[in-house]
């Protein structure tokens, strides 16, 4: 039986949490597990988050902090979802539209800047719409990237397996994000499927020469090596059809007197199946 417990005691003795390790979340369209502070210093820099933690102790710039936080909002929503960023990489006009809409914001904030009433805050802001700025940039310029890249892979990969086997959509991103663990840094820029073994050899090779951290998939449980992709430019080898397997053979190994039993498998068969 599950007794009602009160926590008043325990939260009495743990003391009050403290204030600066606590998770705020005021960025919208923030789903992830990922605080507001995580997301600044991904997207502005550990030095911006500071700065907004001064000029949040003033609470005179609310309406000019929820416009910067949109800003934010809209650059994280689009890097955690392949689907919102495929979308954007076939409709140009509607990536312009997104980038100029996040400077329009960056331009509200601007006029709201009052250097004379308090030049040392107003230098703050400078420098937080500085690193903002300089976001949608890098922002924009990622999609130009990321394009010119899935042309080359795509042209370097078709020669070396089937065209089905290179995977840029978001289903196969999102599908190879995480093992069992469950922890999501990156998402992979492309997901090979090998139809053989001879494959293999191309494919590594190949995404060695574009820039690509190689990350090897079995069959996603993490027991002999994460494949958690920490690097936007990453692309995970998915070897779940490399599953031949052997009956098992007695052979004598070097450095025994004495056969043992051996079973000759691909990279892709299950632990459990051997």
């Amino acid at each position: 039986m599950n007794a009602p417990t009160s926590l008043n005691h325990l939260l009495s003795a743990t003391g009050a949490p403290d204030q600066a390790h606590e998770r705020i979340r005021e960025i919208p369209y923030n789903y992830t597990s990922f605080s507001d502070r995580e997301i600044v210093i991904r997207l502005l820099g550990e030095s911006a988050w500071e700065l907004l933690n001064q000029l949040r102790g003033e609470r005179r710039t609310g309406r000019s902090a929820r416009m910067l936080y949109e800003v934010l909002g809209d650059i994280w929503v689009v890097q955690r979802n392949p689907y919102l960023q495929d979308d954007l990489l076939d409709n140009p006009k509607r990536r312009r539209l997104l980038v100029d809409a996040l400077n329009h914001r960056l331009g509200e904030v601007e006029k709201r800047r009052t250097p004379q009433a308090d030049p040392e805050r107003d230098g703050m802001v400078v420098t937080l719409l500085g690193a903002a700025r300089r976001a949608v940039g890098a922002f924009d310029a990622s999609f130009a990237a990321m394009a010119d890249l899935r042309k080359k892979a795509q042209k370097l990969f078709h020669k070396l397996t089937a065209k089905d086997n290179v995977k840029f959509d978001g289903l196969s991103r999102v599908s190879h994000v995480t093992d069992a663990t469950d922890w999501r840094v990156e998402y992979p820029f492309v997901v090979l499927c090998p139809d053989s073994e001879e494959e293999m050899a191309g494919l590594v090779k190949g995404c060695i020469d574009i820039g690509l951290t190689i990350i090897p998939r079995g069959g996603g449980t993490g027991y002999t090596g994460g494949a958690i992709p920490l690097t936007w430019k990453s692309a995970v080898i998915n070897t779940e059809k490399l599953e031949a397997m052997t009956e098992v053979e007695m052979k004598r190994l070097p450095g025994l007197d004495r056969e043992v039993g051996t079973v000759w498998s691909e990279a892709g068969v299950g632990t459990q199946r051997v």
